[in-house]
């Protein structure tokens, strides 16, 4: 199995090791640590150990990596001004399977359009991870990953690529109503991701001081989910809050991305929940109101960027 883990961040790295452990032939693609990765490859630090990850190859370019990889695992944000068909199409080739292991609810059509001809896996990552410094990242806790087929099922290549997961000690479930998970973890992103920017940098822990906010944001995606036909379980809002009490206190990742001045996540953890309501008719005042106040903290960083 050759993989290219397009997106050599936290996530990216960490899954691409993870990858690397289990024997599998992993490539990356990375820009801002280009130079570090190719020298020194990428330290770990993990529950599961601290081990150096010495990528296959190293690329600036998607369009350097040859030959085409079984599995493109895109790993990067996702952004309205990142063309992410254009990012990967000059790696793909005939057979080569798409991975997204990406935030936000409704972000594969735009892939899914562009290459129909290639089998669209789409994956979440539940896990507190972060990147301490080039070619350096810290995963603090979890790691369980969800694939499935987009839009719905579970493809051998869906299951290979759980097995190899398994064998470096992660958990990955395959799950055949992908779009159902990309909803179960909205219910924590929409919530905690935004606030912990506009609390102005609290981690996960003070923000539960804020508990009956939280819960009704997460009421109000539970309605969306269930009002598009993926009902979510009882008592997701309890699991979540209390696994969110058990995690070490953690910045989230929309939190480290605007401390460093870089583009968040707004439409594709907010802006796409809103979108989704408004089309089905159902009521998300507690969302729509975050979701204004974080589109004012872009319009900040914009200005600090100009």
């Amino acid at each position: 199995m050759q993989v290219l883990i397009v997106g050599a961040g936290a996530i990216g790295s960490l899954y691409g090791a993870l990858l690397a452990k289990a024997g599998v032939e992993v490539a990356v693609v990375s820009r801002s640590d280009y130079e570090s990765i190719l020298g020194g490859g990428i330290h770990i630090r993990s529950p599961l150990g601290e081990w150096l990850f010495k990528p296959k190859a190293v690329y600036r370019e998607v369009g350097e990596a040859k030959p085409a990889p079984d599995y493109l695992i895109l790993c990067t944000k996702v952004l309205p001004q990142l063309d992410r068909a254009a990012l990967i199409r000059k790696a793909l080739g005939p057979d080569t399977v798409i991975v997204l292991i990406q935030n936000g609810v409704e972000i594969e059509d735009e892939i899914a359009l562009a290459f129909p001809e290639h089998e669209l896996i789409s994956g979440l990552a539940f896990v507190c991870v972060s990147r301490t410094g080039p070619g350096r990242v810290w995963h603090q806790a979890y790691g369980q990953l969800k694939l499935g087929t987009f839009p719905c099922g579970i493809s051998p290549k869906v299951q290979e690529l759980c097995q190899a997961f398994e064998r470096a000690g992660i958990h990955a479930e395959a799950t055949a109503d992908i779009v159902a998970a990309r909803w179960s973890k909205c219910v924590w992103n929409a919530p905690f991701n935004p606030l912990s920017v506009l609390s102005g940098g609290l981690t996960t822990d003070l923000l539960l001081t804020e508990e009956p906010l939280i819960r009704a944001l997460m009421a109000e995606v539970v309605a969306i989910a269930k009002a598009l036909g993926h009902p979510l379980p009882p008592e997701i809002i309890d699991q979540n809050i209390e696994s969110t009490r058990r995690m070490p206190p953690y910045e989230t990742s929309m939190l480290l991305d605007f401390k460093a001045g870089r583009p968040l996540e707004t439409e594709a953890i907010l802006g796409n929940a809103v979108r989704a309501a408004y089309r089905v008719g159902v009521k998300v005042p507690h969302l729509e109101t975050v979701y204004a106040l974080m589109r004012l903290r872009e319009l900040q960083l914009a200005q600090h960027r100009a």
